[in-house]
């Protein structure tokens, strides 16, 4: 699995909410595979939510927010949105994670049957509290061997 994290400057920081709505669009401009919004903040994804259907007219980006035990199957992810919002990694999930939590995805692995993400894109913001929480999951994966890399936005 890839892990990229994005080291966030104050700018994009203060707009992370329009940065994580062009990172959704770039990562589906670039694959075929279903993208997940991890939060495990239900105000977070009401904001998500009315933010991907109020972008702009020509780079709508279609999502839906899931139930709890949604299982993604093949079928599912193909009759479906593209883009999902959750506070949970689905059974099954195959696709890409945008990880707005502090912790790391590995410990929505182990509680979720069959989930194996291909890539997990990490925003790691500008204060205290974020930027301790990106060290430890860097840290974590990189004991687990993960393919890491690092940006700064």
């Amino acid at each position: 699995m890839n892990i990229s994290f994005y080291v966030l400057s104050e700018s994009k920081a203060q707009d992370s909410l329009g940065f994580t709505c062009q990172l959704t669009q770039t990562a589906l401009n670039k694959g075929t595979q279903s993208l997940l919004i991890l939060t495990e903040d239900e105000t977070m994804l009401d904001v998500l939510d009315d933010a991907l259907w109020a972008d702009e007219a020509t780079s709508f980006i279609p999502h839906q927010r899931l139930v709890t035990d949604d299982i993604m199957t093949d079928q599912t992810a193909s009759a479906g949105a593209p883009v999902f919002l959750g506070a949970y990694l689905p059974a099954n999930f195959n696709g890409i994670i945008i990880n707005l939590t502090s912790r790391p995805i590995t410990d929505f692995m182990t509680i979720t049957n069959n989930a194996t993400p291909t890539r997990v894109l990490e925003l790691i913001k500008p204060d205290t509290a974020s930027m301790q929480a990106g060290r430890d999951n860097y840290k974590h994966y990189q004991q687990l061997g993960y393919e890491l890399t690092h940006f700064k936005v």
